[in-house]
């Protein structure tokens, strides 16, 4: 049977440690959330991770979700009574504006949290996690009677929320999207057509489910400039606030999927639906966006938490499992075999996963501050950069670590061997409920293209620049020092690496765009290592610090992350040099082949 501990430990020193939280007090709600605080939220959300929502993560995974015959929706056993633990604790409204019942504490908390959840259970936590993003698209675009209508009952967890997308024949690209409006004249739309792959499309959670739709409204115009996005909700609100009649939205099927299977992903059917349009007529895409960068930067932190859970499994596995001896001569010879764990290639896949999980985290975190800064500081000018850098990372947050965090969901798997094949003990569900996570929020390759295509030159690379300037000066300030010499050097070779795939795109990308397309995938992974190593490299100096201070409590923790550390930095960060290669081949080989020879 599958275990799972939440990294508190990890977390707090990312945090107070590596970040130097308690810099960040002059920003509202980090005042309200002093360091121990901080500390108690992290252990309460790990006590209901690992104690409510995990047990429940299997079961789940095995009894799904069930459509009835009136459309409705069974959520597998214990997940109503789970939700109801979430909404009273006040989870969902932790990091939202008091002003419709939040908390305000910081999204930096959230996200940390966020975490802990996703890797006791994904599929639950996606139904939290779809509504909070609901929340913020309808606060950013939604009119003063929208947000009074829908967001106080959203952050009470009494409703939740969904935002609906994908067509049965477009995915990514909306301009094919046939979902109609109709204007009725008292200000409110008839909603017509169908939505695929929409996640906790209906359930028996919440009293009202608030879903938001893009569809064109007649007339409007061809393509994604004609597309409007509109607040349909399940059941229609009164005009006291109280649930009134049954909209037309049914939950038409159940999808049958590889993964996640106790998320009810659902084909909805809006018949004649009434609908509300939020933001401006055809404007739909830049209310949606909300909404999706929200979700983007929550399956980057799903692909985490899975790598995570997968890694702390795989961890005890090994210690447990004997089988055949070290090359170096018996470990253990009381026993007629050794551990696992003292193989070097089950240590290579074991490492892997552990420097990308304790890299990752701290990059989620810092990516967190920056959204809080983006979000909160009264420095216009700190706000605008922050969320330029915030709109740079996000490709590589969703893109990089979901696509490790599958492949670590495999390694782990592959320290069981055969048992990791049998459904008991836990790491095919790890497998396929990962997989998914590459796929939907705009699957990685997309988002490859939007770093390449969109970010990277957004107000004449601005953001990148700052990027480089930053990690650039790190190098440089501990170039000098001996017990970061080590670090810096790797770390400067990545990023030389990162500067020139830049400049080569820069001069051979304009003239011929397939060679942006065919290097896109390359660079994002570059960019992600150039972005762990840095991560590596602030954990390596916090470490070495603390420990000369003499920190005698967390010295094992402090050695284990410098031995962690000059693993990233040896056996892993060197990948920038294939990543450069590839992407400087340009795109004639991938281009070469005419389509009838494939």
């Amino acid at each position: 049977m599958p275990a799972y501990r939440a990294p508190v430990e990890d977390t707090l020193f990312v945090l107070n440690d590596v970040f130097k939280y308690e810099r960040y007090n002059n920003l509202p709600g980090f005042s309200d959330a002093s360091p121990d605080i901080v500390e108690a939220v992290l252990r309460e959300a790990a006590r209901m991770a690992e104690e409510v929502f995990f047990p429940l993560n299997q079961s789940g995974d095995r009894e799904g979700c069930t459509r009835n015959d009136d459309g409705s929706v069974t959520t597998p056993k214990g997940f109503r009574e789970a939700f109801e633990q979430y909404k009273e604790a006040g989870w969902m409204g932790l990091a939202f504006d008091p002003e419709y019942g939040g908390q305000g504490l910081p999204y930096v908390l959230h996200s940390a949290i966020g975490e802990y959840f996703s890797s006791a259970n994904m599929a639950f936590a996606m139904y939290p996690g779809l509504t909070q993003g609901a929340m913020a698209a309808i606060r950013e675009h939604g009119n003063d009677k929208q947000k009074q209508t829908f967001l106080p009952k959203m952050v009470e967890g009494r409703w939740t929320g969904t935002m609906n997308l994908t067509e049965p024949h477009c995915g990514t690209d909306l301009g094919l999207l046939r979902t109609k409006a109709v204007p009725q004249g008292d200000g409110s739309y008839r909603i017509s057509g169908q939505k695929i792959f929409i996640s906790a499309g209906e359930h028996d959670m919440s009293e009202n489910i608030i879903h938001l739709v893009l569809a064109r409204i007649e007339g409007a115009p061809e393509g994604t400039k004609g597309i409007s996005l509109f607040i349909v909700p399940k059941f229609l609100v009164n005009e006291d606030g109280s649930v009134g009649e049954r909209n037309g939205v049914t939950c038409g099927s159940i999808e049958e999927k590889m993964g996640i299977h106790a998320n009810s992903t659902c084909v909805m059917n809006y018949d004649d639906a009434t609908g509300y349009l939020i933001g401006e007529e055809n404007k739909g895409l830049r209310a949606m966006f909300v909404m999706m960068n929200e979700a983007r930067l929550g399956v980057g932190l799903q692909g985490l938490s899975i790598s995570e859970v997968a890694y702390q499994n795989a961890v005890a596995y090994a210690k447990e499992r004997i089988q055949g001896r070290a090359l170096t001569g018996p470990a253990a010879p009381d026993r007629k075999a050794d551990p696992i764990i003292v193989h070097p290639d089950v240590r290579r896949n074991l490492m892997t996963i552990r420097a990308f999980n304790e890299a990752g985290r701290a990059f989620l975190i810092w990516a967190a501050l920056k959204s809080d800064v983006a979000h909160r500081s009264d420095n216009a000018e700190e706000r605008e950069l922050s969320q330029e850098m915030m709109g740079l990372l996000t490709p590589v947050i969703k893109g990089v670590l979901t696509d490790k965090g599958f492949e670590h969901a495999v390694m782990a798997q592959q320290v069981f061997g055969g048992h990791g094949y049998i459904e008991e003990h836990g790491m095919s569900q790890y497998v396929r409920d990962a997989r998914i996570t590459m796929i939907y929020e705009g699957a990685n390759g997309i988002q490859a293209l939007d770093l390449v295509g969109r970010k990277l030159p957004m107000n004449g690379g601005r953001a990148v620049q700052a990027f480089f300037k930053e990690v650039g000066e790190f190098c440089e300030e501990n170039r000098n020092d001996e017990s970061m010499s080590f670090f810096t050097k790797h770390l400067k070779k990545g990023l030389n690496d990162l500067q020139q795939a830049t400049m080569w795109f820069v001069q051979n990308a304009m003239a011929k765009p397939d060679n942006a397309g065919a290097g896109s995938h390359d660079y994002m992974h570059l960019f992600g290592l150039v972005t762990l190593g840095y991560m590596w490299g602030l954990q390596a100096k916090t470490a070495q610090e603390r420990l000369a201070a003499g920190d005698e409590a967390r010295k094992a923790f402090l050695e284990a992350k410098l031995a962690t550390a000059r693993f990233f930095m040896e056996r892993i960060m060197p990948e920038t040099s294939a990543h450069l290669a590839r992407i400087s081949a340009g795109a004639d080989s991938m281009m070469a082949l005419p389509e009838d020879s494939f």
